[in-house]
């Protein structure tokens, strides 16, 4: 039996509409793998690209038929290879589930299908006065469900919380091919187990998510920025630190180094500028005077980390073109070679001092490491650069990529703030959780995919 051979064809072919069912093998390479470079993947029998509920049902039954894994995807904006497809699977892409089927001002809720876009539901949202706060970098691409999959923070999630906070209720394809409703519509609701905060970042392994409702706030006031400028990443941290010792909670506070602003520059000649080796971005959306204080607030922290120059920005223009450069610096940097791009998280006390081992793990493996981060709550995400086709680079990146891991969890810290172990942090799992952890998530994934046909060899 070769793969074109395999009798799980002739089932989906049974299942699903024609349009759904893909096996050219131009369209599966496509499909094969997410945005993390450097994580291994497969060569999948078909792609089912759904649009109901039901081709995602049909799909997991025939699958479980035929003892197939099936490997689900949304935009593929993923950086952990959770979405990379192992030899012989279905790789199950939700994209095409787009449709925005309720949004509710009264009860501030919206249900969505999961290849709802992040930022097409937030438009969507803000016509009805409403907003919804997980902002990932990717929010102009990343789907709802890929979101939910990893359970994806962003730039504001330092004040308002990431993905999980939003979830109110699911509906999903579980490993025994049942479909299924987890959590609830109302404001509070104790019934047995939160099921819902266990898929919420469960990366494909648990189910097939096909409905989401998200909890919604009201729209908020316009934000003012605060711009520093800094010589080295530790007085960057610094700065981030005494933030959080002033009770001020921004709605952002990120960090960008040259390497990215110059980057993003070269790729889209934006006419950025920073007399700086680092930028440090604060926002507050506290409305009237209290956003006035919060914003120089603000100011004298970075200037007490050390800042060269610090302001609050009164070209808002300037200001949006910066946290634009912020969110585009990954392809902007993945533009000049493979990237292995870390997520560790830290407490903010430790800010410093894990930027400063990573700059040390920089000059001691010889790679060049550009940093971004959500520095306001402690999650940083640096970006070992590799050029072309240099092998010995890439075992020096990856030895980088170890010792930082290894040097957030002697801070304190977790080897994954917000894009999920997938393949590539599976040796971090088990250095971070004990045995006895992890023994009672397999028993969690047994229990759920009894067939261990969900996403196989992910996670743990």
């Amino acid at each position: 039996m070769t793969l074109t051979t395999h009798p799980v064809l002739a089932t989906l072919t049974d299942a699903l509409p024609a349009q759904v069912l893909a096996t050219d093998d131009d369209v599966l390479a496509a499909y094969a793998h997410d945005e993390a470079e450097w994580a291994p993947h497969g060569r999948p029998v078909a792609l089912v690209r759904a649009r109901t509920t039901e081709d995602v049902q049909a799909t997991v039954r025939a699958c479980l038929a035929h003892g197939v894994p099936v490997v689900t995807r949304g935009a593929g904006t993923g950086l952990s290879g959770a979405a990379n497809a192992v030899d012989g699977c279905v790789v199950l892409s939700t994209e095409r589930m787009t449709e925005i089927r309720e949004i509710n001002a009264l009860e501030r809720l919206a249900v969505v299908q999961p290849g709802v876009v992040n930022d097409h539901l937030r438009e969507a949202c803000a016509e009805q006065g409403l907003w919804y706060p997980p902002d990932p970098a990717s929010a102009p691409w990343s789907t709802i469900g890929g979101n939910v999959g990893t359970n994806a923070g962003g730039l504001c999630c330092v004040k308002y919380g990431v993905t999980r906070d939003y979830v109110l209720e699911l509906e999903l394809v579980n490993g025994l091919g049942e479909l299924v409703r987890v959590g609830r519509r109302t404001a509070k609701g104790v019934v047995g187990y939160d099921l819902v905060g266990l898929m919420v970042g469960s990366e494909g392994t648990l189910g097939v998510i096909t409905e989401v409702t998200v909890r919604l706030r009201a729209a908020r006031a316009p934000e003012r920025t605060v711009v520093g400028y800094f010589d080295s990443v530790v007085d960057a941290g610094r700065a981030v630190e005494a933030v959080g010792a002033s009770g001020v909670l921004p709605s952002a506070l990120e960090l960008v180094d040259r390497h990215c602003l110059k980057a993003v520059d070269d790729w889209k000649n934006m006419g950025l500028s920073a007399d700086a080796d680092v930028v440090l971005l604060g926002r507050t959306d506290a409305p009237g005077a209290a956003g006035d204080a919060e914003a120089e607030a603000m100011v004298r922290c970075f200037e007490q980390g050390g800042a060269t120059f610090a302001a609050a920005s009164t070209d808002e223009d300037e200001a949006e073109a910066l946290f634009m450069a912020r969110r585009m610096a990954y392809p902007a940097l993945e533009r000049l070679g493979p990237l292995l791009t870390e997520d560790v998280c830290v407490p903010k006390a430790a800010v410093p001092e894990m930027l400063a081992r990573i700059e040390k793990s920089a000059a001691t493996h010889d790679v060049l490491i550009a940093n971004i981060a959500h520095a306001g709550d402690g999650n940083l995400h640096p970006l070992i650069i590799t050029p072309p086709g240099d092998d010995a680079a890439r075992v020096r990146a990856q030895a980088a990529f170890e010792e930082i891991i290894a040097d957030a969890l002697d801070l304190g810290g977790t080897v994954t703030g917000e894009h999920g172990v997938g393949l590539l942090k599976r040796d971090g799992l088990h250095a971070e959780l004990s045995p006895e952890v992890v023994a009672m998530q397999r028993a969690v994934k047994a229990a759920l995919d009894p067939r261990g046909i969900l996403n196989p060899g992910k996670v743990l």
